[in-house]
């Protein structure tokens, strides 16, 4: 169980691009999405939620496919290491915020530099924003999740950063260089990407928490043909009642 700790070095990150993902094909196949917090075997929190952003739910949901695949990480966990997932699929608004702040936090601090450069910037940490059903924020498709380690009792792992740090070091490889002191935090970071990757995640490079499944990025860089998830929600019983009664002819 612990053939992960250590021994396997997080490999250098290599080129990425926003448009290039945007480019594969999507062929939903209809998974729906679950929410963690049925699983008494994943530590769930949702973090955007308790830090009270406006919109965030109160629970992680992800894709059946990616729901399965976590409870194969926690196969792979050393003894006191626990799986910690913080976010799964996001609401729209919830991403337009995140990206708006970062952007406007930017300007006030690098006034000097042009909106497109700050954009740039912007997306090393937070995915752009976009509700194009051909090429969907990745949190819109329930493939994406961010995660993290605690220990038996529940306390965050150091990874080195903290999640959604904006920060050099964030990303995934940053602690892979002699010049890193802590040995704790490089394992944990370690021990958290091999395990993801060994069952089929893919990770965003610029963030160490970021991984994927069966959406375009996860196609991206696993090099396959086309994306398994699209634009996707939770169950919503008024919406539901709602295309009931008119298809089945309540009254």
């Amino acid at each position: 169980m612990s053939r992960f700790i250590a021994q396997n070095q997080i490999p250098p990150s290599n080129g990425f691009s926003w448009n290039n993902y945007r480019k594969i094909t999507i062929e939903d196949n209809g998974e729906v999405l679950i929410p963690l917090s049925t699983s008494n075997r994943l530590v769930t929190y949702p973090f955007y939620a308790k830090m009270g952003i406006a919109n965030a739910i109160p629970e992680c949901f992800v894709r059946e496919s990616v729901f399965d695949k976590l409870h194969q990480v926690i196969d792979l966990m050393p003894s006191g290491i626990r799986l910690v997932v913080l976010d799964g699929w996001r609401p729209f608004s919830v991403q337009q915020y995140l990206f708006d702040t970062l952007i406007n936090i930017l300007k006030k601090s690098f006034p000097h530099h042009s909106e497109n450069y700050l954009h740039e910037k912007a997306k090393s940490l937070v995915s752009p924003p976009s509700t194009d059903i051909s090429a969907p924020s990745p949190h819109l498709t329930g493939g994406s999740v961010d995660v993290a380690l605690c220990d038996d009792m529940g306390r965050f792992l150091d990874m080195g950063t903290h999640f959604d740090e904006a920060s050099q070091y964030s990303w995934t490889d940053a602690l892979e260089t002699p010049s890193w002191s802590d040995k704790a935090s490089q394992e944990n970071r370690r021990i958290l990407y091999n395990a993801m990757i060994e069952v089929g995640f893919t990770n965003l490079p610029s963030e160490w928490w970021h991984y994927d499944f069966g959406n375009q990025l996860w196609a991206y860089r696993s090099e396959s043909k086309k994306a398994m998830y699209g634009v996707t929600r939770p169950r919503d019983i008024l919406k539901q009642w709602e295309s009931e009664i008119i298809e089945n002819g309540f009254i």
